[in-house]
């Protein structure tokens, strides 16, 4: 019997580049718009044929660190240079091994939020960054 893979062990792939350190990614999600139809010969019902394809933001969370990659690819976009990227959400199996793998294109930082702080907490401190994407593609 096959058991369905556990949500804890994945990875982020930007640029080829491994990025580990993700708590959280979602948003994965892709869509096809209805476009109905119907011929005058047809009984009375419509076809429905696939329309424009969309593809959700990718929200990412992590740990707050010193490394500022995150900031500093965000700071492309306020200053209107904005580097787009191409990678990959990577679902390991038990074994650590990749399983399954999502692949988006053209991803560019639309969002950057800081931690929410609060001085009688002992929580980590997380920080979340929303992707748009221009396509995504199970691999």
């Amino acid at each position: 019997m096959a058991y369905p893979y556990t949500q804890f062990n994945f990875l982020l792939e930007i640029d080829g580049i491994v990025s580990a350190g993700f708590t959280e990614v979602s948003g994965v999600t892709m869509e096809s718009d209805i476009v109905e139809y119907r011929e005058g010969s047809d009984p009375t019902h419509v076809r429905k044929m696939p329309g424009l394809s969309k593809y959700g933001n990718i929200t990412l969370k992590r740990g707050f660190t010193d490394n500022a990659e995150l900031a500093d690819w965000r700071k492309t976009v306020i200053n209107g240079l904005t580097a787009r990227k191409d990678g990959a959400i990577i679902l390991l199996n038990e074994a650590g091994q990749p399983a399954l793998r999502w692949e988006f294109t053209n991803a560019w930082p639309s969002k950057l939020e800081g931690a929410a702080l609060n001085a009688t907490a002992n929580e980590t401190a997380i920080e979340t960054v929303e992707l748009a994407v221009e396509t995504v593609t199970p691999a």
